[in-house]
Formats: structure tokens, C-alpha cells, sequence
């Protein structure tokens, strides 16, 4: 098939690229290059690449020309730069999932997957349980609004056009070629240089870490998804902030010491206590669950970006 990613320079969307080229499709990606450019020069080689900002409908109509199928995962990302640019934040999603949805109906594309975010779940309180798809959501920050909105656009869209699109509620991506404003590659940057590692609050907090060949797996699996669906994408494994800078530790055999440092208090919204998310729809789906554990992905993290770094 022909594909078009939105944000295909991003973390997700480069991985995503250069699956989806191994597996024989065309690949087009649209990104405005504005956060960085993750792709490398063989995998640009391979594909049609447009800079442009998703908010421009004629460039979105254009990229998509001739495609069979859309992953639009275009967006501001980032919490402090979403903390800093709301305005930016909700319109990159709004502008620019409208514009995608319009391609679709002007190319003759009848497919597409979005990226939300486990976000959405927000604060909700689940003490014993996991979160899946059929809990209200309780979305309080910008980005995480307009993600919740986006999933009723479609919604709306196939319920009044049949415009077949699946959301997909990433729990905690992590992976080779992520952007050091994370978690993950942040600790594994401090272990490297031998700096204290900075665990924001008091580390108890908790999240559901899901490898990024993981995550590229089940994004393609649910492309054939008929109809309007939502899906989490998630590892079902909890662990505390805390815990998971002491594995970056001991996987780099660094002598670091963590430091509990305070949370910028306008970032203070966006902090959230317990989040483990549950596959079991996007195994009923597809027949897939994310299988690396953390501590694998993070040695082969490890053993793609730093082994030789740390022994030169």
C-alpha cells in the first residue's frame, strides 16, 4: 500500500516508517521538522517526504494523494513545551486532524489511525484495577482535551460518513531514537555522563512502560479495524519512577545517584500518581499483546545507543 504518516519524523512515526518500508509499502511522511527530524538518511531515501505543518490543508491534501491508508500522528509533544504552547498544542490537533479527515474524504481514503494518548485517562483514581477503554475518561490538560476531542471527531465522522479510523491510547512509549525530553532516554543520558539523576516528586509514581517495536506491531495490526474503535496500547506492567532510574542504573553499571528533585509547578497539572493500562481489547482485536519487559528494552536501548559509549 501507499502510506501517509503525519509526524512520520517523529519517535513513533520514524520506527513506524522504516517497519513499514521492510514490509514493502510506500511510505509519504509529512512532518514540519519543527521538534527535530528522527529519520535517518537510508529510510529518507525510501520515502516521499513533504516539510509542512499538518495545519495546512492543501499540504495534507497533497501528501495524501494516491494513499490507501493514514497515521496521523502529527502533534505538540512534550509536557513542557505543551505546558508552555496550549493554544499551539489544541490546534496542531484539532487543525490538523480536521485537515486529515478532510484529505481522506477528498482522496478517496476510507482508513486511518490516530495517535490519543493513555493522557486522557488523566487523574482518575484506580487503586486496584487497570485502565481500560470502557472507564470515563477525565481529561483536565489541553493536550489530553483535545486528544479526547479528536477521538469523538472521528467518532462522529464515521457515525455520519463511515469514515473507518481507530484511536490508539499509548501508554508510555519508549524506545531507540527517542527525544531526551523523556523519561527513559533522560536517565539513561544522566547514567552516561555519570550526573545525578533527576526523578521529578517522590518517585512513587507510577506508569506503564511500552517497548516502540511493541507499539509499531499493534499499529499495524489494527490497520484493517473496520468501523470507529478506541484502543489502548499498553504493556500491563506497573512501575515507580524511582525503580525504573535504579534498572537504567544498574543496565549502564552507572555510579549516579538519584537526586527527588520538585516538579515546576506549572507542570504540576499534568503529573498524574498511578497509570497501568490494559491490551485485553487490542488483543480481542488483533490477537497481539506488547511483549518486551522493561528491564529487556532498556538493555537493548542500552546495547543500540550506549554500549559503545560507555566502554570508549
Amino acid at each position: 500500500m501507499k502510506i501517509l504518516i503525519t509526524g512520520g519524523a517523529g519517535f513513533i512515526g520514524s520506527n513506524l516508517a522504516k517497519r513499514l518500508l521492510k514490509d514493502g509499502h510506500k511510505v509519504v511522511v509529512l512532518d514540519s521538522l519543527l521538534r527535530g527530524n528522527k529519520l535517518d538518511e537510508e529510510t529518507l531515501s525510501k520515502i516521499t517526504f513533504y516539510q509542512e505543518d499538518v495545519r495546512n490543508q492543501d499540504a495534507v491534501n497533497k501528501a495524501s494523494e494516491g494513499c490507501d491508508f493514514i497515521f496521523h500522528l502529527a502533534a505538540v509533544l512534550g509536557v513542557d513545551v505543551v505546558a508552555e504552547s496550549p493554544v499551539e498544542t489544541m490546534d496542531v490537533e484539532v487543525i490538523g486532524t480536521r485537515n486529515v479527515v478532510n484529505a481522506c474524504y477528498k482522496n478517496g481514503i476510507n482508513n486511518l489511525l490516530y495517535a490519543s494518548t493513555s493522557g486522557i485517562y488523566s487523574s482518575t483514581e484506580i487503586v486496584d484495577d487497570v485502565l481500560t477503554e470502557k472507564m470515563l475518561v477525565d481529561p483536565h490538560t489541553s493536550y489530553a482535551m483535545a486528544k479526547r476531542y479528536n477521538e469523538l471527531y472521528l467518532k462522529s465522522n464515521f457515525d455520519e460518513k463511515g469514515l473507518n479510523s481507530v484511536s490508539v491510547r499509548f501508554f508510555n512509549v519508549y524506545g531507540h531514537n527517542q527525544d531526551n525530553r523523556m523519561v527513559v532516554p533522560r536517565f539513561f543520558e544522566q547514567c552516561i555522563a555519570g550526573e545525578d539523576i533527576t526523578v521529578y516528586g517522590n518517585g512513587k509514581q507510577t506508569r506503564d512502560f511500552t517497548y516502540i517495536d511493541d507499539t509499531v506491531e499493534a499499529c499495524i495490526r489494527l490497520m484493517n479495524t473496520k468501523g470507529w474503535n478506541v484502543v489502548n496500547i499498553a504493556n500491563e506492567a506497573e512501575w515507580c519512577v524511582a525503580d525504573l532510574a535504579k534498572e537504567i542504573k544498574e543496565v549502564t553499571n552507572s555510579n549516579s545517584d538519584i537526586m527527588f528533585v520538585e516538579n515546576a509547578h506549572e507542570l504540576n497539572g499534568y503529573e498524574v500518581a498511578r497509570r497501568i493500562g490494559s491490551s485485553e481489547k487490542l488483543y480481542e482485536i488483533t490477537g497481539f499483546k506488547p511483549l518486551m519487559s522493561l528491564k529487556d528494552g532498556l538493555e537493548k536501548i542500552y546495547q543500540i545507543n550506549y554500549a559503545t559509549q560507555m566502554h570508549s
